[in-house]
């Protein structure tokens, strides 16, 4: 007898299997019990017939209380009123650990609650479902980037300089210098891509923003590619071929879950398509202001004006060329105007708003430098950053995709707490 998964269960139709398993829930009637079970890999039902097993393994059964761990013997039957389509017919049960009123039960709690018990509502199926999509995208992300020749470059976490200034960073004391927590590597990125070409980092990233919206973290995971000799166009091609590879990735290989979460795979199916549209900074003013959403020229977009935009095409949207004033001092002046950069920002459908923010650097070492002091920043901080300008410095484009913003959109949920396993939150660092 084979010990096996639950997500291995077709693999095994009318074989006699042992599985680990934890019980969700359960219901019985008379001579048939049904456990809700679950084992981490995936969720389905044990069926308890009386008469096959007996008496005692059928009184087992209906006195295990819910969270309860146990072996489970039984045969796999094909079950297509169920999601996951397969079942186990119980032959015997093996207590291994009891349960004693598990605080998360069937019934609705608020969110504060399940958020106090965020240990325990991962066993749950909605955030079981999230967390695995969450998986996948980080194995596809490794996949795009090793296929298309990236090199991984691991930025550091404690940076004593930042891409767009100190004013929201954590703070802390490095013996005798300041540093602070890290809210892009994009800086060391950069090094990196005039070493090995391409490159890309994939880490925790921090930002003090006392914002409470339903985008923001204190915490939150970036990936951050940088690419030698490329120019912006380019770069929003390999964006744009990511971001199509990493929804086509959740639909082939999460479907399960995604059903969980009542997610429309055809809506997704439409992401997975490029090129994706592309319009100025410019033409979303316009366009803003003729749907009756009143913007300026030099405004930064927040959530309306983005959704607003976004609504307006079926797929990602590309906005170019944002005003210099609103943007951060590494970013490449446009070649015949003062006022704008070479960047983009990448608006996901839905109301998700922006997943990915990228532009070409600045290679001018003057530039550069005059860029750091306009922006009250100490070059000294700044000498190694410079330095990548002074010996050979190329063309070269980069953008950073934020994960949990990422799969807040695809998994269509409603906040982006729900896409880390333990979310950093303003007035939220417990458990």
């Amino acid at each position: 007898m084979e010990t096996i998964n639950i997500i291995d269960a077709p693999k095994h139709v009318n074989e006699t299997v042992k599985i680990g398993v934890w019980l969700t829930d359960k219901r019985s009637s008379g001579k048939i019990a049904f456990l809700q079970l679950r084992d981490g890999t995936a969720f389905f039902q044990g069926v308890v017939l009386k008469n096959i097993v007996g008496e005692d393994v059928f009184d087992e059964a209906k006195h295990l209380r819910q969270e309860s761990s146990f072996w489970i013997t039984g045969e796999i039957h094909e079950d297509t009123r169920s999601k996951f389509g397969y079942e186990i017919q119980v032959q015997s049960i093996e207590l291994i650990g009891t349960s004693e009123e598990y605080p998360i039960t069937p019934k609705d709690h608020g969110i504060d609650f399940l958020l106090d018990h965020r240990h325990l509502w991962l066993r749950s199926s909605r955030p079981h479902a999230i967390l695995t999509i969450r998986n996948e995208v980080i194995r596809a992300t490794y996949e795009f980037f090793n296929k298309e020749g990236f090199t991984k470059i691991d930025a550091p976490i404690l940076t004593g300089n930042a891409p767009e200034g100190t004013t929201d960073l954590f703070h802390t004391e490095y013996f005798d210098h300041d540093a602070y927590l890290s809210q892009s590597g994009q800086l060391y990125e950069e090094a990196g891509a005039l070493a090995f070409n391409k490159v890309f980092s994939f880490g925790p990233t921090f930002r003090a923003e006392k914002s409470k919206t339903r985008r923001h973290l204190i915490e939150f995971w970036m990936i951050e590619p940088e690419m030698a000799f490329m120019h912006q166009e380019e770069s929003l091609e390999v964006q744009e071929n990511y971001v199509a590879f990493l929804v086509q990735n959740v639909i082939d290989h999460c479907a399960s879950s995604l059903e969980i979460l009542n997610r429309d795979v055809e809506l997704l199916k439409k992401y997975t398509k490029t090129p994706y549209p592309r319009i100025s900074y410019d033409e979303a003013i316009e366009m803003l202001n003729k749907g009756g959403i009143p913007a300026k020229w030099g405004d930064d977009f927040g959530s309306p004006e983005e959704t607003y935009l976004a609504d307006q095409f079926e797929q990602p949207v590309f906005i170019l060329n944002y005003p210099k004033a609103i943007k951060p001092f590494y970013m490449k002046p446009h070649p015949t105007r003062d006022d704008v950069v070479i960047c983009a920002d990448l608006l996901a459908p839905e109301g998700y708003g922006e997943i990915i923010g990228g532009s070409e650097r600045a290679v001018d070492y003057d530039y550069l430098l005059q860029q750091i002091k306009s922006a009250g920043l100490n070059p000294a901080d700044y000498e190694w950053y410079l330095d990548l300008r002074k010996y050979g410095s190329v063309p070269h484009s980069g953008f950073g995709l934020g994960l949990e913003r990422f799969l807040t959109w695809v998994t269509g949920e409603d906040h982006v707490r729900e896409t880390i396993p333990f979310p950093r939150l303003l007035n939220r660092i417990y458990p």
